[in-house]
């Protein structure tokens, strides 16, 4: 297949875009590899580092995760406009994308993100490859927004959560799209296991006079973290559950117009009900199912791609 024929475009869904891996790879084994990846919030993660190479060392940190390794990737923040800050998270992207600029790898890739105060989409598709991943999955509220090129940047789930219009634009004519979230509305979205689990097991200070427990200490802190952000018992959602929740409820109706509007070419769903948006534990079953699913598909795929390419030759030779 000639290069810039074949785009993917692979939608947000938080943990879940662990599947992407497991779609990329179904899809290479009967020789079908993009040559353009458009991706939001996570799938910019995930693209993004299948265009640079790094989709193995993406994939052994996936499957590596821990609920408790993941929440000492949860720098918390109550300062200031995200609750977590991310630079954990950074600094491990940059341990192994550090450097990469994205017009300078082979793929042809864009990470999607939303302007803040205008709603506008944006397109990166020039710069540092870390920070386009990180205006990309800023979900309002969790992460505070990405300055880029004097531009406030976030989550581009909030305006074209499966980017398939954006392979087109930039030049795909088989456009291949990869919705996370076609069964994602009914689990709850909440931190795994941080709900009376790993919270709950970490540390108590040693006890003191009540005087003592206050905000100076931390202990209030932490306990006011549980509380507000996870929720919890007869309290109800927390925080983090309830905007994960409704941005979830809104990602899926615009996801489901924006794909009646511009449909792909194919259009691949992997089966994840029962898998939550924060299961980033959850690498082994997510990358397995997200393979399922291409691999239901991949046959039809190459068979049209193929013909495509063959009629578009028996054209050129018309000519």
């Amino acid at each position: 297949m000639a290069r810039g024929k074949v785009g993917i475009a692979l939608g947000g869904g938080a943990a879940r875009g662990w599947a992407h891996i497991g779609v990329l790879r179904a899809l290479a084994q009967v020789g079908v590899v993009p040559d353009i990846i458009a991706g939001t919030s996570i799938g910019a993660v995930v693209g993004g580092c299948f265009a640079a190479g790094r989709l193995d060392e993406l994939e052994g940190f996936a499957r590596d995760l821990t609920k408790r390794k993941i929440f000492g990737y949860l720098d918390f923040n109550l300062s200031g406009s995200g609750l977590i800050t991310g630079q954990r998270v950074v600094e491990r992207l940059e341990g192994h994308l550090k450097g990469l600029q994205i017009e300078e790898m082979q793929s042809r890739f864009a990470a999607v993100a939303t302007e803040f105060g205008t709603g506008q989409e944006t397109w990166i598709t020039r710069g540092p490859l870390v920070e386009a991943m990180r205006a990309s999955y800023a979900l309002p509220g969790i992460f505070k927004p990405v300055r880029v090129n004097n531009r406030w940047l976030m989550d581009g789930a909030l305006c074209n959560p499966v980017p398939a219009s954006v392979c087109r634009a930039l030049g795909a004519r088989y456009v291949i799209a990869v919705n996370l979230n076609s069964d994602a509305c009914g689990r709850g979205n909440q931190f795994p296991e941080l709900d009376g689990g790993l919270i709950e097991r970490l540390p108590e200070p040693e006890p003191e006079p009540a005087p003592a427990r206050t905000l100076a200490n931390g202990f209030g802190a932490r306990n006011l973290i549980k509380r507000q952000l996870f929720g919890g018992g007869d309290s109800g959602p927390g925080i983090s559950s309830v905007m994960v929740d409704a941005f979830n409820i809104v990602q899926d109706r615009i996801a489901r117009s924006r794909l009646a509007g511009d449909p792909p070419d194919a259009i691949i769903n992997p089966r994840l009900a029962g898998i939550g948006l924060f299961d980033f534990h959850a690498a082994d079953a997510l990358i397995s199912r997200g393979m399922a699913a291409a691999q239901r598909e991949a046959e039809d795929i190459r068979r049209e791609i193929a013909a495509r390419e063959a009629a578009t030759q028996r054209h050129l030779a018309l000519a």
